[in-house]
């Protein structure tokens, strides 16, 4: 048999390893940890497609190295590049817990809802031995601080009983982000992301232990994994899950390149078609289009078929609709009274009782 190229034993002194999913392998590439040393963990925006106001990343770069991953850019705002550095250069905000714990104690912070992430998955692999994830969302039932999760990762059965936690305390929802039954077809497109049968085991897994989970199908790409969401959709359902959402193929900036050079390397022969399809939801000549509005759908006649596909497929199931899915994943509910409540200061006092 011939033995794996990146079979690497872990280095005896390094203080962090990283390790992967179940049956998924590390990416070929040794990954770089850079530290963060920005004063802020919660991002805000004011975008008329996304349902949420907040956002805490700790992590900046993705290890899950998704051609088609619209937050490839932001690794140029570092100096880095949005192809392989995106996928090995992992940016870490170390201190993420103690700057959210700050934030909330803010006068002005209201008890706004958080997505956990806006940017990149915060349970790739990293977080294994990092945790800053779960320190955040600690934070968060230490605060009752509504919160909802997006992973592709199968590191967030780690985190369950956390999660109840925040279900009973806080509002909290999570989504599973998967747009695939045919695991080949995937791996093509998304190398690292754990299998389909793997992410499916993951809404079961937390359905049955009563967490609030949905199915997050993004992206989908003409006539690549349109065909499948059906099916999608009727196994996650049955898998367990209560939510469900889509988003087109977005394609900003230098995600362009990256996503066509893996097309054409897993696809040469039906690539062109591929891109035309995806032309087909942009208008018929460009390969995005950033208007709000229409960046998360697409229009014209192929991007209706998908979106009414999704619709009466999602209705039939009874899986309900997000108030505007997007690929961050979040359902928040900003008319519902926050739950969120500072805990007693810490005095250092001792008692008298």
């Amino acid at each position: 048999m011939k033995p794996r190229e990146t079979a690497n034993p872990p280095n005896r002194f390094r203080k962090e390893v990283v390790a992967y999913d179940d049956g998924d392998g590390p990416p070929p590439s040794q990954v770089t940890l850079l530290d963060d040393r920005s004063r802020s963990i919660l991002s805000e925006n004011d975008s008329p497609d996304l349902p949420f106001r907040y956002s805490a990343n700790p992590y900046r770069g993705c290890q899950t190295a998704c051609s088609y991953c619209y937050a490839r850019p932001t690794h140029e705002y570092l100096d880095l590049g949005a192809g392989t550095d995106f996928d090995t250069k992992i940016v870490v905000k170390r201190d993420a817990p103690e700057l959210l714990r700050a934030a909330f104690d803010r006068p002005s912070w209201r008890g706004e809802s958080v997505m956990f992430s806006g940017v990149t998955d915060c349970y790739q692999p990293v977080e294994r031995e990092l945790e800053l994830t779960r320190r955040c969302l600690e934070v968060c039932l230490e605060y009752r601080n509504p919160v909802s999760v997006i992973s592709k990762h199968a590191l967030v059965e780690r985190d369950v009983e956390l999660f109840l936690a925040l279900a009973k305390e806080a509002r909290f929802h999570l989504s599973v982000s998967l747009a695939w039954t045919d695991p080949d077809l995937a791996r093509a497109i998304e190398p690292w992301a754990p299998s389909p049968e793997r992410r499916l085991k993951v809404i079961e897994t937390m359905a049955k232990a009563g967490v609030p989970v949905g199915v997050m199908a993004a992206p989908i790409i003409p006539g690549v994994n349109d065909s499948q969401l059906v099916g999608l959709l009727e196994r996650a359902a049955d898998a367990g899950a209560v939510s469900a959402g889509w988003v087109l193929l977005r394609l900003p900036g230098a995600v362009k390149q990256v996503f066509e050079e893996r097309v054409r390397g897993a696809y040469p022969l039906a690539a062109d078609k591929i891109l035309h399809r995806i032309r087909e939801t942009r208008g018929g000549e460009k390969l995005y289009d950033a208007r709000f509005g229409v960046r998360g759908r697409g229009e014209g006649p192929y991007a209706q078929m998908i979106a009414a596909m999704f619709e009466t497929t999602a209705a039939r199931l009874g899986l309900s609709r997000r108030r505007r899915s997007t690929e961050d994943g979040n359902e928040d509910d900003d008319d519902a009274p926050t739950t969120f409540q500072r805990p007693p200061p810490k005095t250092g006092q001792l008692s008298l009782f």
